[in-house]
């Protein structure tokens, strides 16, 4: 019994590190800093505990399931994090117990052992997911053999110790068995839900699509006219000099145009920054203001200074694109969208986007996010659950108040972070 309950407390102190990793790395849409010194650190803390409350059997021998951890760290960490994971074992069995026979079988294991881990590292991280399940599986299984082998040259073979060796050996193989395909499942979640994100933001760059290429060609006529006024022979020197600037000045407003439709159809990157959202939120208005017009709607603005988070840039401005997009199509008759961007508390900025459309019902609020549920004809639902997995990756929340007839208001709550003016020149750069 006494067995059984340590192998359980085992398994408990290398799976908390999976359900973090699971939770926190591939949780997140956006990028996790530091991923290999975070993953080092997860499954050294799971060493130190397993080592710390091992398996007693015998008359003072013990296990335990370090290789489980050190196994893992070093096939989604790589080398240099197995090599400082292996010395963490042996400093750490050193300090506990000093040069016993116990000490020299684990450095002799790890010599023999671990070195074909590292030579099979680089294959795991090169094989598909099959493949990846099987040298995994066979590395444990050589582990454990190499390190009952040694226990028995070296401190003499029982009965006993024969049976533990072979249930840590099967626990071992389970435990990394379950563990490498949860890993991989949600590692291809992750990359659909990255692709999702992908695919949403080229139906937004779709949509707006013959929005630019109207606002392009208005300017491109205007130019067109001027230049055959300026052929005529007549036309006085005044003129002329206003109808070159005025024709500079629509060149310039297609430049901008371009360059704000190249932006928003840029690969979106796993840069972590720290940007001014009230300036992305002008910048959107902007984007999007002919395309309201279109539809007989205008915005309003109201943005306060020093709205500064830290995340994706690019992300943020899809997001509230989408937002104000569907804020526009909820009037078919036109209206008013009021955004803004304020400080509350001065730990958060918050970003309203508030309509004047049909509103929603609160069975049909409760509903947004979830795919597939969409209040648009043909809509996939898939534009608002990519929002709130955005608003998720900031550390925020996304709330949204709707009153049939009425209208709708969506309120992003985002931590913010301090101002200081290097801020302002890197967000000045990048806008």
């Amino acid at each position: 019994m006494n067995l059984t309950k340590d192998f359980l407390l085992q398994l408990s102190l290398v799976g908390f590190p999976l359900g973090i990793y699971l939770a926190y790395v591939l949780g997140h849409i956006g990028p996790v800093t530091h991923i290999k010194l975070f993953i080092t650190l997860l499954w050294g803390s799971s060493i130190a505990l397993c080592m710390s409350f091992p398996i007693y059997y015998g008359t003072g021998s013990h296990i335990d399931l370090r290789i489980v951890p050190l196994l893992m760290g070093t096939l989604y960490a790589g080398r240099r994090a197995g090599f400082c994971l292996a010395m963490f074992i042996l400093v750490y069995r050193f300090i506990e117990a000093g040069a016993v026979p116990g000490f020299w079988t684990t450095a002799l294991a790890l010599l023999l052992g671990f070195s074909v881990v590292l030579y099979a590292q680089r294959m795991f991280e090169q094989a598909a997911k099959g493949k990846r399940l099987r040298i995994a599986l066979l590395l444990a299984a050589f582990y454990c053999v190499l390190g009952s082998v040694l226990v028995g040259v070296l401190q003499g073979v029982t009965a006993e110790s024969l049976l533990v060796q072979f249930i840590l050996l099967n626990v071992v193989v389970g435990i990394v068995a379950t563990m490498i395909g949860l890993i991989e499942t949600m590692a291809e979640i992750h990359t659909m839900r990255k692709e999702l994100h992908n695919a949403e933001r080229l139906r937004l760059i779709g949509d707006l699509t013959g929005v630019f290429a109207h606002e392009i060609r208005n300017p491109m006529q205007v130019v067109r006219g001027f230049l055959q006024l300026l052929d005529s022979p007549e036309l006085p020197a005044a003129s002329k000099t206003q109808y070159i600037r005025l024709s500079i000045e629509e060149l310039d407003r297609t430049n901008e145009i371009i360059s704000e439709f190249l932006l928003l159809g840029k690969p979106v990157t796993d840069n972590l920054e720290k940007f001014d959202v009230g300036k992305q939120l002008q910048r959107t208005v902007n984007l999007i203001n002919n395309y309201a017009l279109d539809k007989n709607v205008m915005i309003e603005t109201t943005i306060e200074p020093d709205c500064f988070v830290n995340g994706n840039m690019q992300r943020l401005n899809q997001f509230m694109i989408n937002i104000m997009k569907n804020a526009i199509e909820a009037m078919p008759n036109g209206g008013t969208v009021q955004a803004s961007c304020i400080v509350v508390d001065k730990s958060h900025i918050e970003i309203h986007v508030k309509d004047e459309g049909v509103g929603m019902s609160k069975s049909e609020v409760e509903r947004l996010g979830s795919p597939y549920y969409s209040l648009k004809k043909n809509g996939t639902g898939l534009g608002m659950m990519i929002s709130f997995q955005i608003i998720r990756t900031f550390g925020g929340t996304l709330q949204v108040y709707s009153e049939q007839k009425v209208g709708t208001e969506v309120i992003a709550r985002i931590p913010c972070v301090k101002y200081s003016p290097s801020l302002e020149s890197s967000s000045l750069q990048s806008g």
